[in-house]
């Protein structure tokens, strides 16, 4: 268990000027990417001990965290 957030720059580093674009020019990115980094944080207070949550809270949020990460992914493929 990590207890390092995971950014989308570091997930993708290959991406990295990618992702500030799209952030910045597609509204669909920009949610998803808003999305993500909600999520992310949420895993990484839970992860640190900051914020209590069940394990089936940690998994949902795991979840839903993989889940974007894949639509992120296609999106920037798709872009590239």
């Amino acid at each position: 268990m990590s207890h390092v957030p995971h950014e989308l720059a570091e997930d993708f580093p290959e991406y990295a000027d990618k992702i500030h674009d799209l952030k910045t020019s597609n509204a669909h990115f920009a949610k998803l990417a808003d999305a993500y980094h909600h999520v992310n944080r949420e895993i990484h207070r839970i992860e640190s001990g900051v914020e209590p949550a069940s394990d089936e809270r940690n998994i949902n949020l795991r979840k839903e965290r993989m889940q974007l990460k894949d639509e992120i992914n296609d999106l920037l493929k798709a872009a590239s």
